[in-house]
């Protein structure tokens, strides 16, 4: 599973990148996790800017067809995984301690 999720994570970042909508300029992709049966992949990006992460979400779910169109394509698989799109948790979790942190360090 983890050859699978980085051979998706690599492409999605390439796919992403030729995408033509402006909303996407800003996005990574931070990880992808695929089910075992290979039906379901969630992947997580983060979006540079507070205010496009909803327009990116929403561009990446209109242009979700396509990107599983190339991973169909580009990628010999049982089945060819339904994306779902997700900011990571990850990055606003490590935006937070890093507040705490500065916070810490002011009060010193």
């Amino acid at each position: 599973m983890l050859r699978v999720n980085s051979i998706l994570h690599h492409l999605l970042a390439e796919e992403i990148e030729r995408l033509a909508d402006t909303r996407l300029e800003l996005v990574t992709v931070t990880g992808v996790d695929t089910s075992p049966d290979l039906r379901h992949a969630v992947v997580y990006v983060d979006v540079l800017g507070q205010d496009e992460h909803g327009s990116a979400l929403e561009a990446l779910g209109r242009a979700s067809h396509r990107l599983q169109a190339a991973v169909g394509r580009q990628v010999r698989l049982k089945y060819t995984p339904s994306l779902e799109f997700r900011l990571d948790p990850a990055i606003a979790t490590g935006e937070r301690i890093e507040a705490i942190l500065r916070d810490l360090s002011e009060e010193e």
